[in-house]
């Protein structure tokens, strides 16, 4: 997307947003990471700037950002920390899910607070024994009088421990005869029965907290049901995460744009035999590599929004944008390192960070692997092969 393509107040916000990176995070980042400290301060400038409603309305307070402006924003938002993007990516999730599917008064209830970032938005959806095969979780809700009682134990839940409201993928008890059906909850975090049981220590992103959480008989009212009809949960869910891989991969080309100016920094400083080291062929070529994978990893993102603002099937591309940016990603994090030399082992320098943090994005929203059974699996159809160009 060139900035020619967005409104004035599109331009308005992605520029408020880059100023906000560029005088107020970045010089906070290594002081906060070596302390172990959350960023409060930091998150309640993003309240103000309207980022937890890039996914809400504009009728429920938030800024309701077309698909491709929010996936700029978070380009330059993990550009610039991607600890403080990750605040942002299951959040907007949630708040998308409930926009599109959610009855009027879940809308009403949830939403307003979601943008304003009194209500924080997580996804409950691993469990300890179902990794990626979600159809295999156990979580149950089971028919309580008029509304359900929710029993769950889900795992690796992103921002579990700061969230207030959670997106619970739930299976109902099963009936002889028929496959098993599941549907979304809304459940809020404060609710009796729920308890934030583990802390998981992370290679990366320390100060974004990742937890595993019971919901033990939790008493659910039957306007918990997201949208209101049973049985609807995976098709809700498969929407909503094209939203999330969209997230992850423009978070994964923001965290790789970092690393190359970084590299690129470094590289016209660092003098040996003589001259600054860009001006060594070997360093020269890295770094072109470098950027080519950038420019990729970056179309890709933009096409995949675009696809997905359209209104078009998206899960094919979406699940193409993830695989690829977070692909670069890593191998374009790795790079700055070794542009580094020894430097880049060294905690004090961002690339290092980087490199880490990396990883986690070839795993998040669907491991690279499920990512790729998507794609493989959408290549029998016609519709999105045909727009791609890939039928003969």
């Amino acid at each position: 997307m060139n900035l020619a393509d967005l409104t004035e107040d599109e331009q308005a916000i992605l520029g408020a947003v880059s100023r906000f990176v560029e005088e107020r995070v970045r010089g906070e980042i290594l002081r906060l990471e070596q302390a172990g400290e959350y960023p409060q301060a930091l998150v309640d400038e993003m309240k103000a700037l309207g980022l937890f409603g890039l996914a809400v309305p504009e009728a429920f307070g938030g800024l309701g950002l077309r698909t491709t402006v929010f996936a700029a924003v978070m380009e330059v938002l993990a550009r610039g920390w991607t600890t403080l993007a990750a605040y942002v990516n299951s959040h907007s999730t949630v708040a998308h899910a409930i926009s599109t599917y959610g009855t009027a008064e879940q809308k009403d209830r949830f939403l307003p607070g979601l943008a304003s970032g009194e209500h924080r938005g997580s996804l409950c959806l691993t469990e300890p024994g179902a990794g990626s095969d979600l159809q295999s979780i156990r979580g149950t809700a089971r028919p309580d009088g008029d509304g359900y009682a929710l029993t769950a134990s889900k795992t690796y839940v992103t921002n579990g421990a700061k969230a207030t409201v959670m997106l619970v993928l739930a299976r109902h008890p099963s009936v002889a005869d028929q496959k098993p059906h599941f549907s979304l909850f809304l459940v809020e975090k404060a609710s009796p029965g729920v308890s934030v049981t583990t802390t998981f220590h992370k290679t990366g992103f320390d100060l974004v907290d990742t937890v595993q959480i019971e919901m033990d008989a939790v008493r659910l009212s039957p306007d918990a049901l997201l949208g209101a009809v049973e049985g609807k949960g995976f098709p809700q869910l498969m929407e909503a995460l094209e939203i999330g891989r969209i997230a992850i991969a423009a978070s994964a080309v923001g965290l790789a744009a970092n690393a190359l100016s970084e590299a690129k920094r470094y590289a016209a400083e660092r003098v040996a035999f003589g001259v600054t080291i860009d001006r060594h062929q070997g360093v020269q070529f890295r770094l072109a590599d470098m950027a080519t994978r950038l420019v990729s990893a970056r179309l890709i993102t933009r096409e995949a929004a675009r696809v997905k603002e359209s209104g078009g099937r998206c899960d094919m591309i979406s699940a193409m944008a993830k695989m690829q940016a977070s692909d670069e990603a890593l191998a374009i994090a790795h790079a700055a390192v070794v542009v580094h030399g020894g430097a880049g082992y060294i905690r004090d320098y961002t690339v290092e960070r980087l490199h880490r943090e990396a990883l986690l994005y070839t795993i998040g929203e669907g491991t690279n692997d499920i990512n790729r059974l998507v794609i493989a699996r959408r290549m029998k159809g016609e519709g999105e092969m045909a727009y791609l160009g890939l039928l003969p």
